[in-house]
């Protein structure tokens, strides 16, 4: 893709540095991890030691884009406060992928995670949908606000102040 400049090169985790074979940070089964770690072959739009950005294989808008942390980290059922400026840039990160691709309507957009049991992949992914007025009538049921099966950006933020700390 001709938008995507080369300092955007993917970071990879290397698995070799560990005696146990895996990195920290990194679940040999999940395909999110195996996508960060370039060994899937997909284009990553975003990837630095902490965010990585692809596009969704099944698109459910004209630009449907996975945002997620380069280290595994759980669903978003597992999160806490902790996570809420990890939440912040993953949106952060989903805005500036948008406008790489020169989507200037940010009004027109849809953030969110799949709550849980209603995710297909445990490493936590921030679905980036634009335009959101362009999605069809299966991505309007997948991706339905106040619904029991996804959760907007923001409100998992709000959800997860509300959380007490871990440590």
């Amino acid at each position: 893709m001709a938008g995507v400049e080369e300092a955007t090169q993917p970071a990879q985790v290397d698995v070799s540095k560990t005696s146990s074979g895996a990195a920290e940070g990194y679940d040999k089964k999940c395909i999110f991890c195996r996508v960060v770690n370039n060994e899937m072959g997909t284009e990553l739009l975003h990837c630095d030691e902490d965010i990585s950005c692809f596009r969704d294989i099944k698109p459910g808008a004209p630009h449907h884009y996975l945002v997620v942390p380069t280290k595994h980290v759980g669903n978003c059922k597992s999160l806490n406060k902790e996570h809420v400026p990890l939440v912040k840039r993953m949106v952060e990160t989903g805005k500036e992928v948008l406008q790489k691709n020169n989507v200037t309507d940010l009004s027109d957009v849809r953030f969110g995670f799949h709550w849980p049991p209603f995710c297909s992949v445990t490493h936590l992914h921030l679905h980036v949908l634009a335009p959101a007025s362009q999605m069809g009538f299966m991505s309007r049921l997948f991706y339905r606000l106040n619904s029991y099966w996804f959760i907007t950006a923001d409100q998992l933020i709000e959800l997860l102040n509300t959380k007490e700390e871990t440590n």
